[in-house]
């Protein structure tokens, strides 16, 4: 069977079965795209039909893009990888270390044994976390009366460390501070900045921060899976009107988009022509950046938001700059030295350079890794690979 029908059968399959409401998924060679197909609706049970060029929110497939933008700065000369972070945005030398909670429940925390760096952060080695996997976090914002993170009010981002940096891998709002470092060099905001330097030249013109009124006829719902298993829509938008443009997980774009910007790191960051990272820096980029730092599982403190998420348990992952990268070939199919990760509302994708092969999927439900819906991406990945052998 071909690789349209194949895949189109898979993904028509869950959306018949109640798996996913709606789901939409591409994957490209260096040269094309081999795979493109939508199913389901944008709401569920109030279509319209979910198509290729429906609008999601990317949630944290936003990083990667952050990530880029930072590289084109350091490649500039504007950023700094090992540099004092401070050197940029002050606070950052003033974020201190949580060591735990006094009698009276107020934080105890000490300085940093050293500096935070762009690499720091660009890795998630700064010592950063978020509340949805993190129960101290949670405590510390009600001690202090922190709003979440995404609430994108600049007071959000004034949790403290976890660990020293470069001590440890966790996962965190570390990029949303990377976007913060690329704005204050770049004096421009971060949607702007990306607007000019990534989007234009890639002809990502679903793809922003705002919504535009046009994006938003094309927009599907968040849904939340019960405790029962029952799917149904929420309101949940990241806000239009923010004090920071989240560089961890605010942009909402297509997976058409996502799929150009996925073909220009499997093709060195080249794009009709135009070099927009240089093949060193992607090549920087696509290996591990952490030193004996690992990926570890992601233990939930919020259920409702996320499962406990680890993509294949038991292989040793690294990071680069800024990709979740598998030591070792994936069930899937994918290479070892694959660039990899996800966003909130499950949605994934995957580069992989050694085979010249990359994805994304896109469906809109919490719980992250949800319990049907990472199922169905992988099955996806791997339906790709396997037309592809």
């Amino acid at each position: 069977m071909a690789l349209q029908q194949d895949i189109d059968a898979l993904l028509q399959r869950a959306v018949s079965d109640g798996d996913v409401p709606g789901v939409v998924a591409a994957a490209t060679n260096r040269d094309e795209t081999i795979y493109e197909g939508a199913f389901g609706e944008r709401v569920l049970g109030d279509g319209p039909a979910m198509t290729p060029d429906t609008v999601v929110w990317i949630a944290s497939m936003t990083k990667a893009i952050t990530g880029m933008a930072a590289m084109q700065l350091v490649e500039q000369g504007k950023l700094s990888l090992d540099a004092p972070a401070s050197d940029i945005i002050p606070y950052l030398g003033e974020v201190q270390v949580l060591e735990g909670f006094d009698d009276t429940g107020q934080p105890m925390t000490r300085a940093p044994k050293q500096h935070v760096t762009l690499r720091h952060l660009l890795t998630h080695t700064a010592g950063f976390g978020y509340e949805i996997w993190n129960p101290s976090i949670i405590r510390y914002q009600e001690a202090k009366g922190i709003p979440g993170i995404t609430t994108c009010e600049n007071v959000a981002l004034t949790t403290p460390l976890l660990f020293d940096p470069g001590e440890r891998w966790d996962y965190g709002i570390n990029i949303d501070w990377a976007g913060k470092m690329v704005e204050a060099v770049s004096g421009q905001r971060l949607g702007a900045y990306m607007q000019a330097n990534i989007f234009d030249p890639l002809g990502m013109s679903s793809t922003a921060f705002k919504i535009t009124p046009e994006m938003r006829s094309r927009l599907a719902k968040i849904h939340q899976r019960d405790d029962r298993g029952q799917l149904a829509p929420i309101e949940m938008e990241v806000p239009q009107e923010p004090e920071f443009e989240m560089g961890g997980g605010g942009l909402y774009s297509t997976i058409g988009d996502y799929l150009k910007f996925v073909k220009m790191i499997l093709n060195k960051g080249l794009a009709d022509g135009q070099q927009l990272l240089k093949p060193e820096t992607v090549e920087l980029m696509s290996t591990n950046q952490m030193g004996d730092c690992r990926v570890c599982e992601l233990t939930t403190a919020i259920p409702p938001v996320s499962r406990n998420a680890e993509f294949f348990p038991g292989m040793l992952k690294t990071w680069g700059l800024t990709f979740m990268i598998n030591t070792e070939p994936a069930p899937t199919g994918r290479s070892a030295g694959s660039l990899a990760w996800a966003g909130l509302a499950n949605s994934y994708y995957w580069i992989d350079p050694a085979k010249g092969v990359g994805g994304a999927y896109a469906t809109q439900m919490l719980p992250f890794v949800d319990e049907k819906s990472l199922p169905l991406y992988l099955a996806f990945e791997s339906a790709v690979y396997q037309h592809l052998s």
